[in-house]
């Protein structure tokens, strides 16, 4: 057994803008099955050819393993050892993704508080959002720290009402009918009058398959019928919902999927299971896809929420987020995230006018 040590570094910049924990020899690793050569690894991480070989033989002496196979005039490979423990840590980066990012956002908030007595922090809790985290350098523009917890869309809002946050984020699909299983689980949650929403994006979720997506799935059908090995999300994530909400409209149960035994708390710990070879499709976005190299199969567009207390509209803090997300800058960034698009960014919208469970003139008759 190995023994772990953490640490981190502090320096100025923009926040949020690379993992806590990473490892030089993972790092090493994945350039040299990216490049085929310890050359070309070396050159990708800016580093001699005599630091990465040296590196090699000494994690090889370190560990008692293999590392790297090449021959004369081949590409250099990694061992079935390198292989396993470059994607076990990768899986188990993305696992707990979320706890790190929180934990991230406990160290940032110190320190910007403590350089910037002016600076604003803003606390959301959210579902796992790949534009979150380039909102999140965006509005440091305005002196504003997002201290941003990721974990499910029902537990963020129920966050945010407990008094845990002072914004939540969740999605759901774009005007789900009012008997949905969206409906079901976000209408309790929300009420006319004490919430309001802040325009945020839309993004697309679909299934995330490995290149060229050798078992031509296209729906939850399909994969039920195939008994394909299938990656899922937690319980209480807006994946999960959209998830039931899809099997329940194409008519199968839950058991229907041949699920995986472990639950993934997050789109990135999903696409490394399908990446690795652990799954074959997981529902997820396609920028968690494209990051490691999967094809993505488009499903549904659903529009992602912020969510506030109409009583904190006009806090420093929540005034200066929507100016953020009102920006052209911030236009054009979410447009770059792939499988995004702005949506009325930065507008207060009214939950009677924007989800149709909430609207005034269906608030008779009951779901």
């Amino acid at each position: 057994m190995h023994s772990i040590e953490l640490h981190y570094t502090l320096r100025p910049g923009q926040t949020g803008s690379s993992a806590l924990v990473s490892h030089p020899l993972i790092r090493l690793l994945g350039a040299v099955a990216a490049e085929g050569s310890i050359s070309g690894a070396a050159r990708r991480l800016g580093v001699s050819y005599r630091h990465a070989w040296g590196e090699l033989k000494r994690w090889e002496h370190e560990l008692g393993e293999e590392l790297i196979i090449w021959g004369k005039g081949q590409s250099a490979r990694l061992t079935e050892f390198a292989s396993k423990l470059m994607w076990a840590e990768r899986q188990t980066q993305a696992r707990l993704a979320p706890q790190i990012a929180a934990l991230q956002a406990d160290l940032e908030r110190t320190f910007a508080m403590a350089f910037d007595p002016q600076a604003h922090v803003l606390t959301l809790y959210a579902s796992h959002d790949d534009a979150l985290l380039r909102l999140q350098d965006a509005a440091t523009a305005q002196r504003l720290h997002l201290d941003i917890r990721f974990c499910g869309s029902v537990d963020a809002i129920r966050a945010l009402n407990e008094g845990r946050c002072t914004l939540a984020g969740f999605h759901a699909r774009h005007q789900p009918s009012r008997q949905s299983v969206s409906a079901k689980h976000y209408r309790p949650l929300l009420k006319p009058g004490q919430h309001k929403l802040i325009g945020f994006a839309l993004r697309t979720q679909g299934l995330m398959v490995a290149p060229g997506n050798p078992l031509g799935l296209i729906g939850l059908e399909a994969i039920a019928h195939l008994g394909a090995r299938y990656a899922q999300r937690s319980l209480g994530t807006g994946t999960r919902v959209l998830q039931d909400e899809l099997l329940a409209e194409a008519g199968l149960a839950a058991h229907a999927l041949n699920t995986l035994e472990q639950d993934e708390p997050s789109h990135a710990a999903c696409a490394a299971r399908v990446a690795s070879g652990q799954a074959d499709v997981a529902l997820g976005i396609a920028s968690a896809a494209q990051a490691l190299g999967l094809d993505f199969v488009p499903l549904v567009e659903e529009t992602y929420h912020l969510v506030c207390l109409k009583s904190t509209l006009d806090t420093p803090a929540m005034s200066g987020l929507r100016e953020c997300l009102a920006s052209a800058d911030w236009q054009t960034l979410v447009q770059g995230v792939s499988g995004y698009r702005p949506n009325r960014s930065g507008q207060v919208l009214s939950l009677s006018q924007t989800l149709p469970w909430w609207n005034f003139k269906n608030r008779k008759a009951r779901p």
